[in-house]
């Protein structure tokens, strides 16, 4: 291990931050932690077609929410940049022409079709689908009459015949057949530097000691390390960690549901708790513990406890890791970030009374599994939205329901003090004059206060509702 290791993270963007490749981040993230090292963010913006300024600026956003900081990267430039790979097309061709002058790569001419035709064809015969070098060896007549036909060209690296090895510190001893690799592209026909090939130039004058990615990735290291042989570089050590699955145990997608950070932002999950699980994910800590703030995921994290199968996204375990999240969350921070979840349900907290609003808030806050419950939870404390439903509807049906609460509603009439002693008093005074006691007891009051069967504790709702807002939805039931 050195001193102080180098990581990176280096997301294309071509799309919303998966939470497959912010495992990935956070695993490297607390890795450079852990070891005192330095952990760098560089954008892979070089498909063109696919890649837009609106999913870098979200997937920077995302990776701010999440608290993972990094030490150098776009916003925090340092000594090796730049970070983004579309500003370092000129590195890239000083490379290859490293690579031309030294008869390593050489010009393709094929078409896609051709290459697919060449694929069927491996595939029809049961044979490794792979190119078989047809442009290897083309001669310079062959090459220029290529290029009067106006065929572009991308360049092929020369894989050769021998076998590549290296330790994977999750994995442990790996080893690929050069022979059954085809000579792969390195820039493509037009002109940009393909993966495998910017890879290696970039974690190389970058520095990068350690690469930690996902299992999908094992394949690349081996085209990568003939690539850092070929360039006279050292490699750095890699290590490969399980993937994400559904609960069918196929790569997580879509289908599956939400799989993006910003779907669970904007569900309500808070970012400690999505860091957390994805902590948990394909990865475990000592003593079996679950619930670990930032700081202890940092100080607990090890490659060794890393597992090599793959870990399945479960988003109930994720809700029940918010809710606990929220249930710890200081009040006053909780507001602030329930604001615009209030917003988005249609209520306007900036003009409602701050302390009335915490009590509202402090009231509901242990039923919450995601802050997009929020309006939910607290619709029965607005008289403008308090109404039955079906079920507060059928309970209150009953004579013993009404005799209930028209009984609790004849001592609010009556008594005076504040609304904690009022609820004590009247729940004794239903006792002695109905006989009722339990869920009968309860039930109706529940039902006829709140409009719903299931809630906070009715003696913190009353309290907020107060003995006015109370006495008024109890009058109905008098009549």
């Amino acid at each position: 291990m050195a001193p102080k290791p180098r990581v990176r993270f280096a997301p294309s963007p071509t799309g919303e931050l998966h939470v497959g490749n912010a495992r990935t981040a956070l695993f490297n993230w607390m890795f450079a932690r852990h070891f005192g090292g330095e952990f760098i963010l560089r954008i892979e913006d070089t498909d063109e077609s696919r890649s837009a300024l609106s999913y870098q600026l979200n997937l920077i956003d995302d990776l701010k929410w999440l608290g993972m900081d990094w030490d150098e990267g776009p916003q925090k430039e340092g000594a090796y940049g730049p970070y983004k790979q579309s500003q370092r097309l000129n590195i890239y061709e000083d490379h290859l022409q490293k690579l031309i002058a030294t008869d390593k790569v050489y010009p393709c001419y094929c078409t896609e079709e051709e290459l697919e035709e060449e694929r069927q064809s491996l595939i029809l015969s049961k044979r490794m689908p792979r190119y078989m070098g047809k442009c290897r060896n083309l001669s310079p007549d062959e090459r220029k009459a290529r290029e009067e036909q106006g065929r572009k060209h991308s360049y092929r690296f020369k894989v050769p015949h021998l076998t590549v090895e290296f330790d994977d510190l999750i994995r442990g001893a790996m080893k690929f057949e050069g022979e059954a690799i085809g000579d792969f592209i390195i820039v493509r026909s037009n002109g940009m530097p393909a993966y495998n090939f910017a890879v290696v130039i970039d974690d190389h004058l970058m520095a990068i000691t350690h690469v930690i990615r996902g299992e999908d990735h094992l394949s690349n290291t081996a085209l990568q390390i003939m690539l850092y042989r070929a360039f006279g570089f050292e490699s750095p050590t890699f290590a490969h960690h399980c993937l994400i699955l559904g609960k069918d145990r196929s790569k997580l997608s879509k289908r599956h549901g939400s799989v993006s950070v910003g779907e669970f932002r904007k569900q309500g999950i808070l970012p400690e708790a999505l860091i957390n699980y994805l902590g948990l994910l394909g990865s475990s800590f000592t003593e079996g513990r679950e619930v670990l703030s930032r700081e202890e995921m940092i100080a607990a994290f090890s490659l060794e406890r890393a597992s090599k199968s793959g870990a399945i996204f479960d988003e109930e375990k994720l809700h029940w890791l918010n809710a606990i999240y929220i249930r710890n969350c200081e009040n006053e921070d909780f507001i602030k970030r329930l604001f615009p979840f209030l917003q988005q349900a249609g209520y306007q907290p900036d003009k409602l009374d701050a302390q009335w609003l915490k009590n509202v808030i402090d009231t509901v806050k242990n039923d919450l599994i995601k802050l997009t419950d929020i309006g939910g939870h607290i619709r029965f404390f607005f008289d403008e939205q308090y109404e039955l439903t079906d079920a507060a509807k059928e309970i209150l049906a009953t004579e013993g329901a009404r005799k209930v609460v028209t009984t609790f509603g004849e001592y609010l009439a009556a008594a005076q003090g504040l609304p904690k002693d009022l609820y004590a008093g009247a729940i004794k005074y239903v006792k002695e004059k109905t006989g009722v006691k339990g869920k009968e007891l309860f039930m109706p009051i529940r039902a006829a206060l709140t409009g719903v069967v299931h809630g906070p504790e009715l003696d913190r709702v009353f309290e907020v509702l107060g003995k006015e807002k109370a006495a008024k939805r109890l009058q109905q039931y008098n009549k």
